[in-house]
């Protein structure tokens, strides 16, 4: 029986496990793939302790994570662009999580990996690579124009960085002073937001006001930087909807289709985007991979050694 990592209630750590569990079968438009890594991400934890239910139901137990590279090993009804034995990447299917030994895809959120793409990195790229890519999209900013990214040493963050650098776009990221030269070594410029005076380091900064704010903190954050926000300020938030509206600000989204991982993939295999993978745990300690996302002390990406079949 395959082997996944998961939760049999809503709660804290307490309600994680290992379970047995049938391995599931693809759906239309589905592939079953062979998990080889899977990605860890902070929506775990959140989904885990319940505050994910009212747009995520799941039928408990239910397993951890949502983003995964592996292999093809049966294709479900209408798959047309996978076939078995493909080497693929993408977010799972509703219900289906990705620790574990298998997992689903729908084919419109999974690629092909391109040669000279480890799986590790692969895992680490559709949800928060994925949301930082298209985020830039959206926002759109220009060569020369500034860039100021709210929690720049998250996954998202890294990712966004990066992106943006690439395209001669200025980068100011804020984030722990721990991550400060982290931060600094995507090209951005750190403001640490537990020494500086952010406001005020951000004024000196920015005396002209940022062109476009990706804010992946919430919260509070967008009141802390009202200052340099301006009426052509382009925003995109993680925020609620009381708080993004005040702001003028769009809710932060991502469609992780084929096109999206495709590109990134590209990218990263060319040496332009490195996913910045800071710790592989191996499947047995999934635990402690999640706690350390859960705990805010990752720096870059967490990513599970699937393959790696606990004793």
């Amino acid at each position: 029986m395959p082997l996944a990592y998961g939760f049999i209630d809503y709660g804290g750590p307490d309600v994680q496990r290992f379970l047995g569990v049938p391995a599931p079968e693809p759906q239309e438009g589905e592939v079953l793939v062979e998990v080889r890594a899977a990605g860890v991400n902070p929506v775990d934890w959140k989904v885990r302790a319940g505050l994910q239910r009212a747009f995520l139901p799941l039928s408990l137990p239910a397993i951890l994570g949502r983003e995964v590279a592996g292999t093809v090993v049966r294709t479900g009804p209408g798959v047309t662009r996978l076939a078995v034995g493909d080497a693929v990447f993408g977010s799972t299917a509703g219900g289906s999580g990705g620790y574990a030994e298998l997992a689903v895809l729908p084919q419109d959120r999974a690629a092909r990996m391109p040669a000279g793409l480890s799986f590790t990195d692969a895992a680490a790229l559709p949800i928060a690579a994925g949301t930082a890519y298209e985020g830039l999209a959206a926002l759109a900013p220009a060569p020369g124009q500034t860039l100021l990214i709210l929690g720049a040493g998250g996954g998202v963050g890294t990712v966004a960085a990066q992106l943006a650098v690439m395209d001669g776009v200025r980068v100011v990221g804020t984030a722990s002073g721990a991550k400060r030269a982290f931060v600094e070594s995507l090209g951005a410029t750190a403001v640490a937001y537990d020494r500086d005076d952010v406001a005020g380091r951000l004024r000196d900064l920015l005396p002209e006001g940022a062109h476009a704010v990706l804010d992946l903190v919430g919260g509070d954050a967008l009141h802390g930087v009202a200052g340099i926000l301006t009426a052509g300020t382009r925003v995109l938030t993680v925020a609620g909807e009381e708080t993004a509206a005040r702001f003028g600000a769009r809710p932060l989204s991502r469609v992780g289709g084929p096109e999206t991982l495709s590109a990134l993939g590209e990218l990263v295999v060319a040496g332009k985007l490195d996913p910045r993978v800071g710790r592989v745990f191996p499947f047995a300690a999934a635990a402690g991979a999640l706690a350390l996302v859960e705990d805010g002390h990752a720096t870059g990406k967490v990513v599970l050694d699937v393959a790696t079949r606990p004793s």
